[in-house]
């Protein structure tokens, strides 16, 4: 039996979103009852855009009530779907409502790209979507998890899809946190055909929960002839996933990073987590050994005071000494603080330089020892100096094709 249903939200503090009310009925055609704070504009295209979602569905007799803040036309799509999907039931398959899918929403990603910052954005909260990818993040996350209300997943869900196929993100990879179990399972039916680029699963304690996740987003890549891979983040939050971090970074051919929660993690050991981070240093110790014997990046957690920017750096330095690459941002204020402090420094790149080209000259003549002036330079040195010098070419530090110049 039908039922009325409502979606989305409203109130004075709501902004870019909308509140939809729809009551299905027997007769009595359509009826709009539309409020917005952009009617004199966008008032003729939200009724259209209205009667077009009702026209899919072949719903010919219902009274839809709108509420609108400024949400853009994937938002009202978005909310729209949800209120009829719940008004039909949990047991009725309908096809999803699907925005056009934008020219900038195609590009892809890569396995040894740079993840020192990534954004977390709330799932069910849209005003911060369409602005996030001018302060150039390494990465985005769309979060359908802890953020979200367990109410409001499904609706989270179909404004994430909608997200993905619309929001010009500028370059930073497209990344989701699913939920738990079998609720992030379900998850992936409704983003994996949208170009994720990596998906981040939370509270790991084995290796089957990952290969579980991977192996259902095979299935729905080859559903969907998607050929390009999905990239995976296990995030451990607990002492078990402490004690099983190798056999989780080691899960899947499809994981690039490995990551943790610390809040979950203090509260499983009983403890409280504090800005020395000493109850944690097992955890954090454990992450950036399995990640690097695994050949993963090692992204370490959030910080979570936004006006701490003094703060917010120490606590990055920290992490690099330790051997992460990447942190967690709440923020956007965070992310040029992360990328500063994560980025090497000159000094660091001009003694890299010299130790590659050093290599580079005996190398090309059949030398095994690498030399710099009267000082031998130990493989490992080496590493660690190639290292350095791909990754300020990766960030414009340095000029791409040094190496021919020489």
């Amino acid at each position: 039996m039908l039922s009325i249903a409502t979606a989305g939200r409203r109130g004075e503090s709501v902004r870019s979103d909308c509140w939809i009310k729809f009551e299905p009925r027997s007769s009595g055609g359509i009826v709009l009852e539309i409020a917005s704070k952009v009617a004199v504009m966008y008032g003729n295209s939200i009724k259209q855009q209205l009667n077009d979602i009702l026209s899919f569905y072949n719903i010919k007799h219902a009274h839809l009530t709108m509420e609108d803040c400024g949400a853009l036309p994937f938002v009202i799509s978005a909310r729209v779907e949800t209120a009829i999907r719940r008004a039909f039931g949990a047991g009725t398959l309908l096809p999803p409502y699907l925005p056009e899918c934008g020219a900038n929403c195609h590009y892809g990603s890569e396995r040894e790209r740079p993840r020192r910052s990534r954004l977390y954005l709330p799932g069910n909260e849209p005003k911060f979507f369409t602005n996030a990818g001018l302060h150039k993040p390494d990465g985005i996350i769309l979060d359908l998890e802890d953020s979200v209300t367990p109410s409001e997943k499904d609706s989270a869900r179909a404004l994430v899809r909608n997200t993905l196929r619309v929001v010009d993100f500028y370059g930073s990879e497209r990344m989701v946190r699913i939920n738990q179990g079998v609720d992030g399972i379900a998850d992936l039916d409704w983003i994996i055909p949208h170009n994720v680029h990596l998906v981040l699963i939370p509270k790991v304690e084995s290796a089957g929960q990952v290969q579980e996740v991977d192996g259902r987003i095979q299935e729905i890549c080859m559903e969907h002839g998607i050929s390009e891979p999905v990239f995976l983040m296990p995030i451990i939050e607990s002492a078990l996933g402490t004690m099983n971090a190798l056999e989780i970074a080691q899960a899947s051919p499809n994981n690039v990073a490995l990551t943790l929660g610390l809040e979950d993690y203090t509260a499983d050991l009983g403890v409280q987590r504090t800005s020395t981070g000493n109850e944690s240093f097992l955890l954090r110790s454990l992450i950036v050994n399995s990640a690097r014997a695994s050949g993963l990046q090692a992204i370490d957690t959030v910080f979570s005071d936004i006006s701490d920017m003094n703060g917010l750096r120490t606590s990055v330095v920290e992490a690099k000494s330790l051997g992460f690459e990447g942190k967690g941002c709440i923020h956007p204020r965070q992310i040029p603080v992360v990328h500063q402090a994560f980025a090497p420094e000159p000094k660091e790149i001009e003694k890299a330089v010299k130790i590659v080209h050093a290599f580079d000259i005996a190398s090309a003549q059949g030398l095994g020892v690498v030399a710099l002036g009267s000082k031998m330079i130990d493989p490992p040195v080496v590493k660690r100096a190639i290292k350095v010098v791909q990754e300020a070419e990766q960030l414009g530090l340095l000029e791409t094709g040094w190496r021919d110049k020489q």
